[in-house]
């Protein structure tokens, strides 16, 4: 049988990701190792303390990091790095799987139909709100699906749809494709999913494979993580500029307003096009964020640290080491 390994971000982590935790090791498909990439030490301290908890999961790996370090994409492919399995599952600490069979239908595509990745099912949690829930449900319907370069003409940007909430990875397929980006604000599952299309792999929807995973985002927060996702757009036309997201959007506004009616929620279409107004407007100024003024970027973004870490960058792309490393003339 072959290795399995989970890798989870983690940051402030609360008794649900402890849920998670057990469940994992009560999977049907046994897990090797569980490496956990956790940002700043102290929250996850706090969680654990006076418990077993690392003495009871003694496959689990913890590795610190600070805040100024985390990368959506460079984290998760440190986590990688650590793991020697043929098979990694990436998840987010917030996602639970609904049952122990979780593992064993995720990684079904893998074996069976020679897919790259394969991502789970999102089910909404019990407190989740009606919009929402049904965003789930038109995200991640029942039936499962193996997308291909095919399949581009009639699903669009959905071709590439990936959630590292929950999704399995071939190991061999990764390193040979070069692995997540390493710099990325958001989207490095669907950067990662669109290189895997274009290179004539498949993407496999795994309906079957279920987590509890859904948010209940203010309107703020709809914005701001659209402005990220409108970013992450701008910054690779590569995957993004032949296909609009637009459409997809358009459309779930559409079902959802049919389902609020028919299901006798006619009082939360208003809040419905509001939340939609404020995703739009986030999506719109972030795809246009290189014509912003940087003060303006920083009130939009939900991840201050990345826009941090792209001016060290940039600022290093600068340094000449034949002429001082970037020292003045007086420096030198």
């Amino acid at each position: 049988m072959k290795k399995i390994d989970i890798i989870i971000p983690v940051y402030k982590p609360d008794k649900s990701f402890l849920t998670l935790i057990e469940r994992l090791e009560k999977q049907t498909v046994p897990v090797n190792r569980i490496i956990l990439l956790n940002t700043e030490q102290k929250y996850f301290e706090r969680l654990i303390y006076g418990t077993s908890f690392l003495e009871k999961y003694r496959n689990v790996y913890v590795t610190h990091l600070s805040k100024r370090e985390f990368n959506h994409g460079g984290t998760r492919k440190k986590g990688v790095q650590k793991s020697e399995a043929s098979v990694f599952v990436m998840m987010t600490q917030d996602a639970v799987p609904e049952d122990e069979h979780l593992l064993e239908q995720l990684i079904k595509p893998l074996e069976n139909d020679g897919a790259a990745v394969s991502y789970a099912r999102q089910l909404a949690a019990e407190d989740c709100n009606e919009i929402e829930r049904y965003t789930r449900v038109f995200n991640y319907p029942e039936e499962g699906r193996l997308k291909t370069r095919e399949d581009l003409h009639e699903l669009g940007i959905k071709t590439y749809f990936c959630s590292n909430v929950c999704a399995a990875y071939d190991r061999k397929i990764y390193d040979e494709l070069g692995g997540f980006i390493k710099h990325t604000i958001f989207n490095e599952d669907m950067i990662y999913a669109a290189a895997a299309v274009q290179a004539g792999y498949k993407i496999a929807y795994a309906a079957d494979a279920r987590v509890i995973h859904s948010h209940n985002y203010s309107f703020s927060q709809q914005f701001h993580r659209n402005f990220d996702m409108g970013v992450s757009q701008a910054d690779h036309p590569e995957v993004f500029a032949k296909l609009s997201s637009e459409g997809e959007g358009v459309q779930l506004l559409k079902a959802t307003s049919a389902h609020l009616w028919q299901s006798k929620k006619k009082r939360m279409i208003p809040k419905l096009y509001i939340g939609t107004v404020c995703k739009y407007a986030g999506y719109v100024l972030g795809k246009h964020y290189k014509s912003l003024p940087h003060r303006i970027v920083m009130r939009c973004t939900m991840n201050k640290t990345y826009w941090e870490q792209t001016g060290r960058i940039r600022s290093s792309e600068k340094i000449d080491a034949a002429k001082g490393y970037g020292k003045s003339e007086e420096e030198r």
